[in-house]
């Protein structure tokens, strides 16, 4: 499947440019301790930012014809012009593969088998597009590797292959690895049970946000601040995580959250890998949905799962 099949997107460019905007503005609607939201600007952008930004990349990801190199750029020159600073690289670089996917998905085949296709079927013309697209929106905590360095010109390899070598120190990467395990085997299920046991879509991303980086930790903390602190991030967010999952009215650990999150921002830590993580969870969840809707295929139960646990807790920063 080429990125410029021509054949008949299997979900309208509306429906996916629809379940990307939403996606992009749910996760802003919960409070995300260390990460901007409706509920608190910080590290020097505001929620205005990410919103602007989601209203100028969803029609870009969602254009039938594009290669997802071209979706990727596109977005990112995008967001630049809408918000002029890294507002949403993380989010541009999960969600481009799901969009485009969801474009080509055919009756009978699930969403994740599409976009295993759409992995495998990247080149270096995608991997030279998603390059200038990283360069363009300089975002902090990069680092300097040996091979594939994003200083240096791009590299004659698929991006799938890029990802596989940096899976090891960024979650991102580690999803075009792993067919996006952690969102449609982790992130999504959680998002449903919340939303079931709650009826509100703001607190079960709190939750799932939580339940992420309780589990996996932030990559972009561990290259920016180092193991330890990650690591207290980590063991913090299952603490918080489970006080949550604790409670009938989730509304009641609103303070709590934002003690956390002045602490946090305080200490320039964002668990932005998280957030971002997060948003492809909700894309992935509105265009199940839509495919629901439309009777367009079948939603494996591995994709729609009863929901996760926390692991064990110990601690919580004060």
């Amino acid at each position: 499947m080429s990125g410029r099949d021509a054949m008949q997107p299997a979900l309208g460019a509306d429906l996916v440019c629809e379940a990307v905007r939403c996606a992009c503005l749910g996760e802003l609607q919960a409070m995300k301790p260390g990460n901007v939201s409706f509920y608190a600007d910080g590290h020097g952008m505001t929620a205005g930012d990410f919103e602007r930004s989601a209203r100028a990349v969803a029609p870009l990801l969602s254009l039938p014809g594009l290669t997802v190199g071209e979706r990727i750029y596109s977005a990112i020159d995008a967001t630049r012009g809408v918000a002029g600073c890294n507002t949403n690289l993380g989010i541009v670089l999960l969600c481009a593969p799901l969009a485009h996917a969801a474009l080509h998905v055919r009756p009978g085949q699930t969403l994740q088998a599409t976009l295993v296709e759409t992995l495998e079927n990247l080149d270096e013309h995608d991997t030279a597009l998603t390059y200038r697209a990283i360069r363009l929106a300089r975002p902090g905590g990069m680092g300097v590797v040996q091979e594939h360095d994003i200083s240096t010109k791009e590299p004659r390899a698929s991006l799938l292959q890029v990802m596989a070598a940096a899976a090891h120190r960024d979650r991102i990467a580690c999803q075009y690895a792993h067919a996006y395990a952690d969102v449609f085997e982790f992130a999504e299920p959680h998002l449903r049970a919340r939303l079931n046991r709650w009826r509100s879509e703001p607190w079960a991303v709190v939750s799932v946000y939580l339940a992420l980086l309780a589990a996996f930790g932030d990559s972009l903390v561990e290259r920016k601040h180092g193991l330890l602190v990650a690591h207290r991030l980590q063991l913090d967010a299952g603490y918080l995580g489970a006080q949550l999952d604790a409670q009938s009215e989730p509304a009641h650990m609103l303070e709590r959250l934002s003690v956390f999150d002045r602490w946090l921002k305080r200490k320039g830590i964002n668990p932005g890998t998280t957030a971002d993580l997060v948003v492809a969870a909700l894309l992935v969840k509105g265009l199940h949905d839509h495919m629901q809707t439309t009777g367009l295929a079948p939603v494996s139960g591995r994709e729609t799962g009863s929901g996760c646990c926390f692991p064990p807790v110990l601690s919580l920063t004060t």
